[in-house]
């Protein structure tokens, strides 16, 4: 089916970027750059005309001109024509758009649908691309990962991965985003890329909730938020090349880095005791980490994976665990040991076998 796709050529294909928030409008910047025909849908009308009459979208992208080619519309505009569909959408509103696009959108029959979210949608915590792929197919379905600040990444530039199980689509991705100054690996593992991002999330929320207490305690917290969601993806068929590679530890040291990152500033206000329902208003955007590091903690009940670090922050998020209960967690936490010991790798994995071959021997 890959090679049914409309996959985008320069000057040649439309995009549509649903969502005018601060990665959907820079993704749609880097689009046009890229020389495809794109169209940012805003949420609302209003939205839709202040964004084309200032050609800057001082909200969320303050300094970044909107190139003239760039059509700005209201979603309720539709998707005809379009060959790919970018979601800048938070994910626990993903499965209503998912509707939208299918029904009220009228999504062309073979669109790709690209996910840009690094969360789960509620109320199972299922990963976008697993929604997306049950209601269009897998090889139509995307995921955009790695370390990408919407404002450097315009201006300077990024670490993407485009993962698809298609290898059509995922290379055609990776051109455009690379035709637009844009470094983008592919992969075809968009669940590991995808579970990535949310572990990354989580992480610097949980970092931010603990670096008050000492370096070592962040770096504890992250860590342990990393190896639960490892073993989780590993059980959904995730690679851990994944998570340790752009999409996992690369967006994770970002994240850390970066004074305006939105997750680790939310678990600081965590920290200081301001209530989970508050943050987003203090910070004057969405933080998805709140909403996804419950959904993630169900999850990884469900698949049987130990996790009580991811548990313990979705308590601390709810007001359930003390400030001094989640230090001491994440200090006294000691990660269960691998299922198996495996005989390390290269020239001592051949002397592994060996001595173990003499001991059968004997």
């Amino acid at each position: 089916m890959a090679d049914r796709l409309s996959l985008p050529v320069p000057g040649g294909r439309r995009a549509h970027v649903v969502g005018a928030g601060s990665f959907g409008t820079a993704v749609a910047v880097l689009l046009v750059r890229a020389g495809l025909r794109t169209t940012l849908l805003a949420r609302t009308e209003e939205q839709a005309r202040r964004l084309a009459a200032e050609r800057e979208n001082t909200t969320y992208l303050p300094g970044v001109e909107l190139p003239r080619e760039l059509r700005i519309e209201p979603v309720s505009a539709g998707l005809a024509r379009a060959d790919l569909v970018f979601l800048g959408v938070p994910s626990r509103g993903l499965d209503q758009v998912i509707g939208e696009l299918a029904i009220d959108r009228a999504l062309p029959a073979r669109a790709a649908v690209v996910s840009l979210a690094k969360g789960l949608v509620p109320p199972d915590g299922i990963a976008p691309t697993a929604l997306l792929t049950s209601a269009f197919g897998a090889e139509r379905v995307a995921v955009i990962g790695g370390p990408a600040h919407a404002q450097e990444m315009v201006k300077e530039g990024a670490g993407l991965v485009a993962a698809s199980a298609s290898e059509a689509l995922a290379a055609s991705l990776a051109q455009v985003f690379t035709r637009a100054g844009v470094v983008c690996e592919r992969s075809n593992d968009p669940v590991g890329v995808e579970l990535a991002g949310a572990a990354k999330n989580a992480a610097a929320l949980a970092a931010g909730a603990t670096e008050a207490q000492g370096l070592n305690a962040a770096g504890a917290a992250a860590g342990h938020i990393f190896a639960e969601v490892w073993r989780y993806a590993e059980g959904l068929g995730g690679r851990p090349e994944s998570l340790i590679g752009l999409a996992g530890t690369g967006d994770l040291v970002a994240t850390a880095l970066a004074p305006q990152s939105r997750n680790r500033r939310a678990g600081e206000l965590l920290a200081a005791g301001v209530p989970a329902a508050e943050i987003p208003q203090r910070i004057g955007q969405a933080v998805e980490a709140l909403d996804l590091v419950p959904l993630l903690a169900r999850a990884l009940e469900r698949a049987g994976i130990e996790a009580p670090v991811t548990s313990g922050l979705a308590r601390l998020i709810a007001g359930e665990l003390p400030l001094d209960g989640w230090i001491s967690l994440v200090r006294t936490t000691v990660p269960p040991p691998p299922a198996r010991w495996r005989p390390p790798a290269g020239l001592f994995r051949r002397m592994w076998r060996r001595v173990r071959g003499w001991f059968t021997r004997a």
